[in-house]
């Protein structure tokens, strides 16, 4: 399976291995083995790590403690458990980037320190200049929050070859129709 890796944020890809949340609900990591392939595509290790089904159990309760986080309400404090969740997990070693003599590097780690980086990527989207940048797609079922890093702070789709290529599609005919009446 091909993922996609265009929020500007670890974590914030984490969460949208879950798509279209609303409506179809699609499961981007329904395995271990998927799982695996997630933390090497990426870029947390070079190669997929074993992960067992409980590992696979505990990822997914991450995944689903931060998009609890991200979309409570923003005049609130956050759920004081929710953040402990999230800092257990970020207090965990991350995976360990070893540099050879030829001037290679292998990144090498197991499911647990994998889960250790996003959760540090999920602390980091929370700091107050993240924060101001944190929005969510405008595709009509799209559910993928991202960092807007646009000059402009205009940025309104998660990717333009997915939710922004059907919006401008779909206004492109919405013209046409009105050119035609």
């Amino acid at each position: 399976m091909a993922f996609e890796f265009i929020a500007g944020n670890l974590a914030l890809d984490f969460v949208a291995t879950v798509a279209e949340r609303r409506t179809t609900a699609v499961e981007r990591v329904p395995t271990p083995a998927s799982l695996g392939e997630w933390f090497a595509d990426a870029g947390l290790v070079d190669a997929p790590p074993a992960v067992t089904e409980a590992q696979h159990a505990e990822a997914l309760v991450l995944r689903e403690t931060i998009w609890a986080l991200l979309t409570s309400d923003p005049g609130r404090p956050l759920d004081a458990a929710a953040v402990r969740t999230l800092d257990r997990y970020a207090a965990s070693s991350i995976p360990v980037a070893v540099l050879a003599a030829d001037r290679s590097v292998t990144t090498t780690g197991d499911s647990t320190s994998c889960l250790a980086a996003i959760a540090r990527a999920a602390v980091d989207a929370f700091r107050p200049e993240n924060v101001a940048h944190l929005k969510w797609c405008q595709g009509t079922d799209c559910t993928r929050p991202f960092l807007d890093a646009s000059r402009a702070a205009n940025r309104r789709w998660c990717g333009m070859a997915g939710c922004g290529d059907r919006a401008k599609a779909a206004a492109y005919r919405a013209r046409k129709r009105t050119a035609r009446s």
